[in-house]
């Protein structure tokens, strides 16, 4: 890659007009967390998961997402008190190689973080995925970052447990989850001191009530458990900043 001919940066602006730009001003100027993709995700006959939405409890707007890769790193970067936007394929880069050829990128996902820097990554669902093309690509478009001061990443997939765990927990991010007014003081109240989770949605009130109020506080970071293991009746609840060991239970 000839890092002297400088990136580009093509997107579609508010009203879908597509742009192109010096990458160094359109990084500086551009909230590409607001933007629409540049270009539809693909469509893989034969693949279980496809294209779609994914509603973000950190903006409480759809964010596009291309697989089911995709939507687990959603997850985890929606999650993150870092983060204060996302958005699905909004920049293509382009640049020239050492013979001069034009070639070009779209990371997959897009990051902004509260300190005003960006992520760009892909998100393989297995580390040689996209082949030679990927991992060159992946080199320029680390490039092009470093130039401006952000971060690019192919985001490894998660353990099983974990994903399987978040994606439970994602089921309750949506603020009606949090229940009746008082009753996320009385869930952080309840684990103020590691507990077990049934032990401390019985202290709370009836558990078929405070249970989506606990899963949503787990989402959003204001109690805490040991996601590596699997969540079942007797895991460890604790404060945020805790983690602990899972202990046997039934699984839910």
């Amino acid at each position: 890659m000839d890092r002297g001919i400088g990136f580009e940066a093509v997107f579609l602006d508010p009203v879908g007009q597509t742009v192109q730009q010096r990458w160094a001003d359109a990084a500086m100027t551009m909230p590409f967390e607001e933007l629409p993709p540049v270009s539809a995700f693909p469509v893989i006959p034969g693949r279980r998961w496809g294209p779609g939405l994914w509603w973000s409890a950190t903006t409480g707007r759809h964010v596009a997402a291309g697989s089911n890769a995709m939507r687990t790193q959603l997850m985890v970067l929606d999650r993150d008190p870092d983060v204060a936007g996302l958005a699905g394929r909004p920049v293509r880069l382009l640049w020239r190689d050492e013979r001069g050829r034009v070639r070009s990128w779209v990371p997959q996902l897009f990051a902004r973080y509260r300190d005003g820097t960006g992520l760009l990554a892909d998100c393989p669902s297995h580390p040689d995925a996209g082949g030679e093309r990927a991992v060159k690509a992946a080199e320029a478009v680390r490039a092009a970052c470093e130039e401006t001061g952000w971060t690019y990443r192919r985001l490894a997939p998660l353990d099983g447990v974990l994903a399987a765990n978040l994606k439970w927990l994602a089921g309750y991010r949506h603020p009606r989850n949090a229940g009746r007014p008082g009753l996320t003081h009385a869930v952080v109240e309840a684990f103020a001191r590691p507990r077990p989770l049934i032990e401390g949605a019985e202290a709370a009130g009836d558990p078929l009530e405070i249970l989506p109020s606990v899963f949503h506080a787990l989402w959003h970071g204001r109690v805490t458990a040991d996601l590596e293991v699997a969540l079942h009746d007797r895991v460890l609840v604790g404060p945020p900043g805790w983690s602990g060991p899972g202990k046997a239970g039934g699984v839910w």
